[in-house]
């Protein structure tokens, strides 16, 4: 069984990498003009849900669900051939 200081030596520069790549995403959102749609907030959400688990959750399964589409009905039709990656607003 790995310890944490084990998974720290295998996993610490490509986490820091990812996080280094989310802040260069949001610093270029920011700079930019125009306004953002729904997946901006979407992604705050997911990132205030991995710092904050809800209660049972693993912070993994805290962003899936935050990024998840909790509709039950189904759509009448599909209007696009690919996903956005966050559920977009009602």
């Amino acid at each position: 069984m790995p310890t944490k200081k084990d998974i720290q030596d295998l996993y610490f520069m490509d986490a820091r990498f990812k996080l280094l790549e989310i802040a260069s995403f949001l610093d270029r959102i920011e700079r930019h003009d125009g306004e953002a749609d729904f997946r901006h907030p979407a992604f705050l959400n997911a990132l205030q849900a991995m710092q904050n688990p809800p209660e049972g959750k693993t912070r993994a399964q805290a962003v899936h669900l935050a990024f998840s589409d909790h509709s039950t009905e189904p759509a009448d039709s599909a209007t696009i051939q690919f996903a956005y990656g966050a559920p977009q607003p009602e």
